[in-house]
């Protein structure tokens, strides 16, 4: 590969990274106006699917060759992988309702070891050493970025759980978008993934804000989860203009269509330690534009959380034997 295609590769990928890191410092902005979890994943996620329609209208019209089209067996099993995509933006902004954003991306990030057990699941083998190494110093930068060290420190574990809850999901997104039909054009399949997550959304959006205002049956149900009523009212469609055309942009169109460029480049072990800038700048965002205290013992955990992703992708000698022979 051309060192050129390699810089790209991590150009494009670096970019999207720092473009997703972002997204939270928004979210929680969103929050500070008295919009709701409902209101901000929905606006996300109905902007992103019309700014996919319209790529995926551009790339069809303009392409030299006909494009793959999903099978209806692809179709579902696409839809069914969404959700997960759904889920981690759901849960990963109700975490960000209870815990600071440079707290939430730390647990988000947990997905780099959650991978490492699912692979070794999946593929009925243990992890080699250097992965094992790199899980436990993932686990030691966690416990410092979090500064758990710290006894005075109070975490809302609610925030904790949905946090953990988000990466779970994330995983599960990484694992089906690399395996599920790959021959697809990248705004296609895009937008299947994108209408299995929506559903997920439009249904909490139902139950957790729409329904119980006017359903009595479904507000006793709520009532049954928490006491607190203020997010029971109807949509309020200012959030698409004020903040859903930055957040369809930063989480479903932008991020995708760049790492799909450049992770083909910069291949799968480069590409993963450049996604690894989203953790630094979404740290650094909620320090400069929420003013979220971060202090040195944190940095140091998420320097060491990078230092993990990078030993963990790091190619292996056999590896490196094989490409000078290739």
């Amino acid at each position: 590969m051309e060192k050129k295609n390699i810089l790209k590769g991590v150009l494009f990928v670096g970019i999207g990274a720092s473009i997703y890191g972002m997204l939270a410092t928004f979210v929680k902005l969103a929050y500070q106006e008295g919009y709701t979890t409902s209101e901000v994943t929905t606006s996300q996620f109905i902007l992103g699917l019309v700014g996919l329609l319209i790529l995926n209208f551009i790339q069809t019209i303009t392409s030299k060759k006909e494009l793959a089209s999903p099978t209806s067996k692809e179709v579902r099993n696409l839809m069914i992988a969404g959700t997960s995509l759904g889920c981690t933006s759901l849960f990963y902004y109700i975490a960000v309702q209870y815990i600071n954003v440079s707290i939430a991306i730390v647990l988000l990030m947990q997905s780099v070891w959650f991978s490492v057990v699912v692979e070794s699941f999946l593929t009925k083998k243990l992890p080699n050493v250097r992965k094992i190494i790199a899980v436990i110093i993932v686990l030691i930068g966690t416990i410092l970025a979090t500064n758990l060290i710290n006894t005075e420190i109070k975490l809302d574990f609610k925030g904790i759980f949905w946090g953990l809850l988000a990466a779970s999901s994330y995983t599960l997104t990484m694992f089906t978008s690399n395996t599920l039909a790959t021959h697809l054009p990248v705004f296609r399949k895009s937008i299947i993934m994108l209408c299995g997550g929506s559903l997920v959304i439009f249904v909490f959006l139902f139950f957790a804000q729409i329904g119980p205002l006017h359903f009595d049956g479904l507000k006793s149900i709520y009532l049954n989860f928490t006491e607190n009523t203020e997010h029971i009212h109807s949509f309020r469609y200012s959030i698409l203009w004020k903040y859903g055309f930055v957040l369809a942009l930063f989480g479903t169109v932008i991020p995708p269509v760049l790492f799909n460029i450049g992770f083909p480049n910069a291949g799968l072990g480069l590409g993963s330690i450049v996604s690894s800038l989203e953790l630094p700048v979404s740290v650094t965002m909620a320090f400069v534009l929420l003013g979220e205290k971060v202090i040195a013992v944190q940095w140091l955990g998420i320097v060491l959380i990078l230092f993990a992703i990078v030993l963990m992708n790091l190619p292996s000698q056999k590896e490196y034997k094989t490409a000078e022979l290739s």
